[in-house]
């Protein structure tokens, strides 16, 4: 999972509720709802509560979008190199290129702030159901919603007075079948302490990404501080660089960031038909753009490549989804799936028809889906501005009639993203803003009103180039102004970016609306009633869908079979120089050249797992039964790309880079002897 996913659409996330009960190591698991009995009688073994307190402690979410898990006492946190290289690259120049060249940390003093991050740990899990379905009770459309998000907030604002360390959110589950309040501990001040060379980490690239056997150091440490100073959490994994043994029972703890395995077959079909083949034509395109445009010279190369890896790695995952909905044998398992829900309901009253709600949902969402998506422009100057102009306004609401993500809960995180200090540079943020609105003139129509809001008489390029040349939003000091400022601020500014995102925001708004009219508030009625059908076929020892939110799963260290060859389950140090070409992406990073006759090539490399992950699981820790830390999760095999809707154990892996490989790392390639004594102590 090479960098971070794109976020290539504006979409709703997904209601569906699976059909069958999980089977073989498939599973991502609620903490307060794990599967000790199931894992059991597989396995012979079950962890107790105090190991899965532990562990849950000692489990960390990275807001950027990845896991990672505490593994001293003094605030280190191991996660993987892709995800904190938005932190390297935000920390370099053009003189000192950390994401190229690696960083390690001498001293405390040294370690850098990753700009927009913050670690947050699970300290509660409590059901609120009741309170939040109580509150929409017999209410449909957009007021359904109204309802709904009005009692998140009260819950939310209720749940987290210290906004300054802890932070509350409410998790929809089953989609809306169940609601549960997290609140974490959470950590706003985190520092980059160790990362190698960034070809040590990508080497293989796309051709590799997705796929095994691999030879990638994809691991990372960031260390979390508070008040100047280390953090000591209340829990810590013990550190074990060892070789997994296949066969052997791991844990992968992170937060899974979204799976559509609860689709109904009209969620699919809008899935295969409208939402996918847009995402890959538009991606395509924008691919296409940057590796033009960072020919150009060195320094737009470096400046434009965080972004091409995110959409390089994007469009993997999306072709993957693709192929998995349409392939018969995997989407006939899906409608048999359903087909029997359907069946073992049938004559249930209480239940009533939910399938066909659905349905009428998604047929009206696909008139709305391309204004949707394309009347929110791309860059991170435009989300700048939006993000101020809508939380001015929000802001001057009470909490309870505000939007989801400008609520009193929400607003420190999105504070931090917008105030903290991070380069921005003018011609990436031209040609990503340019793109979203040729996209948008390309689906919309050039006489859609829509279309005309968005460009005027400008092209998508002009209009790109006049704002992002115009806005002073790229300066941190002039967005705390406006955030301190308000909505008496937002509306005296003459910033053309503000003032475009102001243009902008009634129709938003009115989309937004639509959508929770004829979409959102449906579905979540539906859901609730999916929900209810399931549990009463299949008990309530079942997973929800993935929600960014603290999830575990269990497997083994296993290989599978492909095209009737045997893949190992492992890689080793030594292994790279064999599959080293001198050309890129199968270089040797510079450290790995040097010290070939000083790495141990029998250290173990990479593994493979039956784990179910998904994208946000990158940086989990794989975990032993002892609750030692073998290994970060970082990627999946080719087939897990269909994981997001539905898991098959003979073929999805788990990629890890081992704990073993860090370890020499650590003390042969990129040394770091004083992080060595740290993961040493016990």
């Amino acid at each position: 999972m090479t960098r971070h996913v794109l976020a290539a659409s504006v979409a709703l996330a997904a209601l569906s509720v699976s059909a069958v009960p999980a089977q073989a190591d498939e599973g991502m698991w609620t903490f307060d709802n794990f599967p000790v009995d199931k894992l059991e009688a597989a396995y012979n073994w079950a962890p107790d509560a105090a190991w899965l307190e532990r562990t849950r402690l000692s489990a960390v979410r990275l807001t950027g979008g990845c896991s990672a898990s505490f593994v001293s006492g003094e605030g280190l946190i191991l996660t993987n190199h892709h995800c904190v290289a938005s932190c390297l690259f935000d920390n370099s120049t053009g003189d000192n290129d950390l994401l190229k060249n690696g960083f390690i940390a001498d001293r405390r003093e040294d370690e850098k702030a990753c700009p927009g991050q913050q670690a947050e740990v699970v300290m509660s899990i409590t059901d609120v159901t009741d309170t939040v379905k109580n509150a929409f009770a017999g209410l449909e459309g957009e007021a359904l919603t109204r309802a709904r998000d009005a009692a998140i907030a009260r819950i939310e604002d209720e749940g987290c007075t210290d906004r300054d360390t802890m932070r509350c959110q409410v998790v929809t589950l089953f989609g809306g079948g169940q609601y549960k309040l997290y609140t974490y501990r959470k950590y706003s001040d985190v520092r980059l302490v160790w990362a190698p060379e960034d070809r040590a980490a990508t080497f293989g690239g796309d051709p590799d990404n997705f796929n095994f056997p691999r030879y990638s150091l994809d691991g990372s440490f960031l260390r979390a501080y508070e008040n100047g100073k280390p953090v000591t959490p209340e829990a810590h994994l013990a550190w074990n660089p060892r070789a997994p043994e296949e066969g052997e029972l791991t844990f992968v703890v992170g937060n899974p960031g979204s799976t559509a395995r609860l689709m109904t077959e009209s969620q699919r079909a809008f899935e295969r038909e409208v939402r996918l083949p847009v995402t890959l034509a538009t991606l395509s395109e924008l691919r296409g753009r940057l590796i033009s445009a960072m020919a150009v010279s060195e320094e737009r190369a470096r400046e434009g490549g965080d972004l091409l890896s995110g959409v390089e790695n994007s469009l993997k995952v999306y072709i993957g989804r693709t192929n998995a909905l349409n392939d018969p044998a995997f989407t006939d398992k899906l409608a048999a799936s359903e087909a029997e829900l359907l069946e073992m309901s049938a004559g249930n009253a209480a239940i009533g028809d939910p399938w066909a709600e659905v349905d009428d949902a998604v047929q009206a969402y696909r008139a709305l889906y391309l204004p949707y998506r394309f009347t929110n422009p791309s860059g991170d100057l435009y989300g700048y501005a939006q993000g101020l102009v809508m939380a001015a306004q929000e802001r001057e609401k009470p909490n309870a009639e505000r939007l989801p993500g400008y609520t009193d809960s929400a607003l420190p995180l999105l504070e931090k993203r917008i105030t903290d200090e991070r380069p921005v540079y003018p011609w990436l943020d031209e040609l990503y803003m340019g793109w979203s609105l040729s996209k948008a003139r390309e689906y919309l129509g050039v006489d859609d009103a829509d279309s005309q809001l968005l460009l005027g008489k400008e092209s998508p390029e002009q209009l790109a180039e006049r704002l992002v040349t115009g806005t002073r939003l790229a300066n941190p000091e002039y967005r705390r102004q406006l955030w301190e400022g308000g909505l008496a601020a937002i509306e005296a500014s003459d910033d053309p970016m503000i003032q475009y995102a102001l243009r902008l925001e009634p129709r938003q708004r009115e989309l937004q609306q639509l959508v929770d009219e004829a979409y959102a508030g449906p579905l979540a009625a539906a859901g609730a009633e999916l929900a209810d059908a399931r549990f009463a076929a299949y008990g309530d020892s079942l997973y929800p869908d993935a929600t960014f939110t603290l999830r575990i799963s269990y497997g083994q260290v296993k290989g599978w079979i492909e095209r009737g060859n045997q893949v190992p389950i492992a890689t080793t140090l030594g292994g790279t120089f064999e599959r080293a070409t001198g050309n890129p992406p199968f270089d040797l990073a510079p450290a790995f050249a040097a010290k070939r006759d000083a790495i141990d090539p029998d250290v173990t490399y990479d593994f493979v797992t039956t784990n179910d992950i998904i994208g946000g699981n990158s940086g989990s820790p794989v975990i032993d039964r002892d609750g030692a830390v073998i290994g970060a999760a970082f990627d999946g095999n080719i087939h897990s790309l269909g994981g997001n809707y539905g898991y098959d154990g003979t073929l999805n892996r788990t990629v890890v880079v081992s704990a073993a490989a860090i370890q020499e790392a650590l003390e042969t390639i990129y040394p770091a002897p004083a992080l060595v004594a740290e993961l040493d102590a016990r």
